[in-house]
């Protein structure tokens, strides 16, 4: 009878069919994009989350999505522009600071809040299982959204101006912008995720980050063209910036208001690579162990 027992419940374990099966993952360069694929529906609903949770106690909701580039392009134009005298590269003054902003913004917000991933997202992670890239690459995709409402306010204002003499001409080269978005995406996602990795041990790291962002648009030629510090002592800080590349083929993909530095858009999309491979790298390396020391 033991026998039988042992025999029928082994017959049982056989005939058994699990659907997952977690194991832990021994190679680093396992970065499971597979299994992201088949959570698409989960990172949906993140968007869907992100998108709507951080207006939903507010007066005005998604409307400051509006009414921050409008605001920050005025202050801008008075400073810069109206007080500062800085040339705008042929550029009407209001077009060339809110294009900058509308594609600085979208950086600024994908690497902001990706760097936090594994420290906002603790209590999710410590409960269930899912693929943790999963949530970052929810941050970009709902901060598309952002950014693509930021673009349409951009065109609505050149339509606006274009009655007041001001021209408002769509080029060829506005087919060069989901690429060049795509790759700001990919910067932003890469220097989050790698940053999100350093903070699950060191927390300061995200105060250096909104401070170091900060900094960085000063660093970018947002308020102020490429061409105006070219014989600048410290030009080369613009140009090592790997920022540049993108922002100046932005500007120049609406405006066509300068030659197209082709060698600089090839920089950054190089080290868009280098950074996303690294960072996917580190983020498949610390989820492993992060809820040790998060």
């Amino acid at each position: 009878m033991p026998n039988k027992e042992i025999k029928a419940n082994a017959a049982l374990t056989n005939d058994e069919h699990w659907d997952m099966i977690i194991k832990p993952k021994s190679k680093l360069l396992d970065l499971q994009l597979k299994e992201v694929w088949r959570y698409r529906d989960l990172l949906v609903l993140f968007v869907k989350r992100d998108f709507t949770a951080q207006y939903k106690q507010t007066i005005l909701g998604p409307l400051w999505h509006i009414i921050q580039p409008v605001l920050t392009t005025i202050m801008f134009v008075i400073v810069f522009d109206k007080i500062a005298n800085i040339p705008t590269d042929n550029i009407f003054s209001v077009y060339f600071y809110m294009s900058g902003l509308t594609i600085w913004n979208y950086f600024a917000s994908c690497i902001n809040a990706t760097s936090n991933t594994f420290v906002a997202n603790a209590s999710i992670f410590g409960k269930v299982y899912f693929p943790r890239m999963v949530i970052p690459l929810s941050v970009v995709a709902s901060n598309m959204v952002k950014f693509v409402i930021q673009f349409l306010i951009l065109i609505v204002t050149m339509i606006f101006f274009s009655f007041r003499g001001h021209a408002f001409v769509i080029y060829w080269t506005w087919l060069m912008i989901p690429f060049l978005v795509l790759i700001m995406a990919g910067m932003g996602l890469g220097l989050g995720i790698i940053i999100s990795s350093l903070t699950t041990k060191y927390r300061d790291f995200t105060v250096l980050v909104a401070f170091g962002v900060q900094l960085l648009m000063y660093a970018t030629p947002i308020v102020y063209p490429l061409s105006f510090i070219e014989t600048k002592p410290f030009a080369w800080i613009a140009h090592y910036n790997p920022l540049t590349g993108i922002t100046e083929a932005f500007k120049f993909a609406l405006f066509q208001n300068h030659a197209f530095n082709q060698p600089a858009l090839l920089y950054s999309i190089g080290f868009t690579a280098v950074v996303l491979f690294t960072g996917m790298l580190l983020f498949n390396k610390v989820e492993k162990s992060f809820m040790d020391t998060v």
